[in-house]
């Protein structure tokens, strides 16, 4: 995902097709452009400063000029990758994941032949305001989860993002923290928008979407990120998604 072998800043356009092995760490990091990359194959996850972001297969990330982000992938990684300068006008101003469609597609494999000075060409630059356009309409994803800034509440999170199966209640994630209850609840709700059990659910539902896509059984996951049995976990995976997890996380 970074490219630091290209001087992006000098540049109208870089797009191109890459592929990293599971495990590699892109530590935190900006660019001058946008940067819209798009999953072909495998899953990778995206921090910036407040919010966690999973991209499964299929599914884009657009991270806007100036952002700090860093990402992890969680499994082999085909992606293509588009960089726009921010002159073109149009580009969203905050990062998200969304679907994407054929014609979306079809743009960004579009834009991988052009060349690195796009916008004289009048069919190039009407292609780049296109798919800028095309990105605005698509719909965002519910694959992200806010991150507190309390560092003891962080902690926390990094805890339950790591083992999303841990069984403890508030009153044991109040402990860890050194929190009262009312105290950790209260700060928890006002730093993140939402609760903890709403905000676990989330992550385990993020984490099980990059696990299958990534090739594990449902029912294996089911279990490791905490559900009691698959049923309860793909009913829940369906009002998340509007789709069961074979059906969702299939490249397409």
């Amino acid at each position: 995902m970074r490219t630091t072998d290209i001087e992006t800043d000098t540049l109208h356009m870089v797009a191109r097709e890459d592929h990293y092995g599971a495990g590699y760490h892109d530590p935190l990091h900006s660019h001058d452009c946008g940067q819209l990359s798009l999953s072909l194959s495998g899953v990778m996850t995206v921090t910036v400063e407040d919010t966690s972001y999973v991209l499964p297969p299929n599914r884009a990330i657009w991270v806007p000029a100036g952002c700090k982000h860093k990402s992890v992938i969680r499994s082999d990684l085909v992606f293509q990758f588009v960089f726009i300068d921010p002159k073109f006008v149009g580009q969203p101003k905050v990062c998200r994941v969304f679907e994407t469609t054929p014609l979306l597609r079809s743009l960004i494999g579009e834009i991988t032949e052009f060349d690195h000075n796009p916008g004289e060409d009048e069919r190039e630059a009407a292609i780049i305001d296109l798919l800028l356009g095309e990105i605005a309409r698509m719909p965002s994803l519910p694959v992200s989860v806010p991150l507190p800034q309390d560092r003891r509440l962080r902690a926390v999170c990094d805890a339950i993002m790591a083992n999303p199966a841990d069984p403890r209640d508030i009153d044991g994630w109040a402990k860890e923290a050194c929190m009262s209850r009312r105290t950790f609840t209260r700060t928890f709700s006002e730093q993140t928008g939402m609760g903890l059990a709403t905000w676990r659910r989330q992550v385990r539902v993020m984490e099980a979407a990059s696990r299958i896509a990534a090739g594990e059984s449902i029912a294996k996951v089911s279990f490791d990120v905490g559900y009691e049995n698959p049923s309860a976990f793909t009913a829940m995976f369906h009002r998340t998604f509007g789709a069961n997890p074979s059906t969702y996380c299939r490249p397409s």
